[in-house]
């Protein structure tokens, strides 16, 4: 993975976002007989990519007398008040690293668990890491260091890309765009797919053309040089088809701008509630 760390990595939660990661992290040439895991009933699929890497889980797992030097807490943010008491009773050291996905679980709360000097990152992952193309966004205590940085960018970057942000509060936002911003295309999707069907297509094929053209015009934006506001006029013509419908799509008052700050806007606003 081009990072070796000491000790053992000790995932807590192996659900659908801890499981991907992990998944991620082994196909990406982690060591198996590094990794611990702790989730007393995780979903099949996870179990299946566990069995193939020869790794157990367990309620209570044994570390074998190694030390854990880094823990990652996949679980749900309401089971970490449960889980991670016992959690830091029987695994965190002083040197251990926390690396938290727990959405909505700050750094002040999981600190409260951890006493003073433990190093902590909060990451707001998001689901397409599940297949290698996820967005994550790290933010430090002040006692994490350079090579735990090095550490946990390395293990992220094996299921996509990251991002480093040093104000916690930015957190809510990031949410709002990565952590919830796939529903937002899985919806353009669809309705991409509806209006071609009341246009006359049929449904199979109105959504083959709206998730194609996402798929392609997405990879396009990644590996282009330009920026979106150019790639989106190179393909407008004046007077032209993509010009009519961007007439709509770009109204000041209710197009799609101002219509989608609303709705990032409500979900950076409900994160900053379900955080307390």
């Amino acid at each position: 993975m081009g990072i070796e760390f000491d000790g053992q990595l000790l995932l807590v939660g192996a659900g659908k976002m801890g499981g991907a990661l992990l998944s991620g992290m082994l196909s990406s040439g982690l060591n198996a007989s590094h990794v611990v895991v702790q989730d007393p009933n995780p979903p099949k699929d996870v179990r299946e990519t566990l069995s193939r890497f020869g790794i157990t889980t367990e309620a209570q797992p044994d570390v074998g007398g190694r030390a854990v030097s880094i823990i990652i807490l996949a679980v749900k943010p309401q089971l970490v008040g449960k889980v991670f008491p016992d959690v830091v009773a029987n695994f965190v050291r002083p040197q251990t690293l926390i690396i938290s996905v727990a959405a909505g679980v700050t750094l002040s709360a999981l600190e409260k668990f951890l006493g003073t000097g433990a190093s902590v990152i909060r990451v707001m992952p998001n689901t397409p890491s599940s297949i290698g193309h996820g967005m994550s966004v790290c933010c430090p205590n002040p006692h994490v260091d350079h090579k735990q940085r090095l550490v946990c960018d390395a293990l992220l970057k094996s299921v996509g890309e990251t991002a480093w942000v040093e104000n916690e509060s930015l957190i809510d936002a990031v949410m709002a765009v990565s952590g919830s911003g796939p529903a937002y295309v899985f919806l353009l999707a669809e309705s991409l797919a509806h209006a071609g069907v009341k246009e006359g297509l049929d449904k199979a094929l109105a959504m083959k053309l709206a998730v194609e053209t996402i798929a392609g015009a997405g990879a396009l934006l990644k590996v282009s040089p330009e920026e979106a506001d150019t790639l989106r006029k190179n393909v407008t013509s004046p007077g032209g088809t993509t010009a009519a419908a961007l007439d709509v799509l770009m109204a000041e008052e209710d197009g799609f701008k101002p219509l989608l700050e609303k709705a990032v806007r409500a979900a950076a606003r409900r994160s900053k509630e379900l955080a307390g």
